[in-house]
């Protein structure tokens, strides 16, 4: 592969926050659903972290800076969009976030984020060795990396309790859940006859969503059977490989339906004589934030048009 191809792929899974390669699971330090210290909002509140380093918050912030779009969302998600006062330049939800100062992108300006005083930083632990600068600065940071909704519901729980926002937590992991249940039914309202052999890809190069990523996890969820569920990570297929797995759907967050319908020997793959190429909002569906069910809900409908109407309604 190409030296900017790579660089295009990295820059696609990980502006989209996606868990790329990483297969460890976050350790948060407790049970799902469970505070680590408090139970309400009261200050100080000491958690473990993504980072498995223990953070303590003095007192509720004021001031806070995302470094990473998924921890945007959810800040704006627990109503903190009055504290934020900064974010970087990948993030695009909600349309607030563009009035508010940038502190990089994947590269982080430490310096920049310190000008800005925030009292908490919401980081992922692929913001890396910024981590640790901001840290060394006296910084107070939170950094997760969630790989599975569980991990997601805890890390807005988490974020909850360390902005003094823990009722509206549990009111957006409560929606959530509800979303993940409705998903499921969808789902078990299809005979495993029907059940569709999905195909998801990410980038031109035919990046998919292997065992251990997010995408596979929804795909499942809603019902579906990754036909690359046997690879790891985001690793690239070749499109004889594509071909030979024969999926009924084919799921894609980039690019156009006209491109794939366009390869060579893609023609005799049942997802293409069915007419059955469906595009995402990669944002929906690889962000591990709040708006990641509404993403399972959208993929149970693409795969499952009859069953959802039936379950959810239009």
């Amino acid at each position: 592969m190409k030296i900017g191809s790579r660089l295009w792929v990295l820059m696609l899974v990980l502006v989209m926050v996606w868990s790329v390669g990483c297969q460890a699971v976050t350790d948060t330090g407790k049970e799902a659903g469970q505070p680590q210290e408090q139970a309400g909002e009261s200050f100080p509140v000491t958690l473990t972290d993504g980072t498995d380093t223990e953070v303590t918050i003095e007192s509720e912030p004021k001031a806070i800076v995302s470094l990473i779009p998924s921890m945007t969302e959810t800040a704006y998600a627990l109503d903190l969009g009055d504290k934020m006062v900064g974010v970087t330049t990948n993030d695009d939800y909600p349309e607030e976030v563009k009035e508010l100062e940038t502190v990089g992108d994947m590269t982080i300006d430490v310096e920049k984020v310190a000008s800005l005083k925030p009292d908490l930083v919401l980081a992922s632990t692929m913001n890396g060795e910024a981590i640790n600068k901001l840290r060394d600065l006296g910084l107070t940071v939170l950094s997760y990396e969630p790989q599975n909704l569980e991990d997601v519901f805890q890390m807005i729980r988490d974020v909850g309790q360390a902005t003094g926002s823990v009722e509206k937590a549990e009111e957006v992991v409560s929606g959530m859940e509800e979303e993940k249940k409705q998903a499921q039914e969808v789902a078990a309202a299809v005979k495993d006859d029907d059940r569709a052999r999905v195909w998801m890809e990410v980038s031109p190069e035919l990046h998919t969503s292997g065992k251990g990523t997010f995408m596979d996890e929804l795909i499942t969820l809603a019902g579906g059977e990754n036909v690359a569920t046997d690879h790891e990570g985001w690793d690239p297929v070749s499109s004889e490989t594509v071909v030979q797995w024969n999926p009924d759907v084919i799921l894609f967050t980039h690019g156009d339906e006209k491109a794939i319908q366009s390869r060579g020997g893609w023609k005799k793959v049942n997802a293409l004589k069915e007419g059955r190429i469906e595009a995402l909002e990669g944002n929906l569906v690889s962000r591990p934030g709040p708006r990641i069910t509404q993403g399972l809900l959208h993929l149970a409908e693409v795969l499952y048009p009859e069953a959802y109407s039936d379950v959810v309604g239009q």
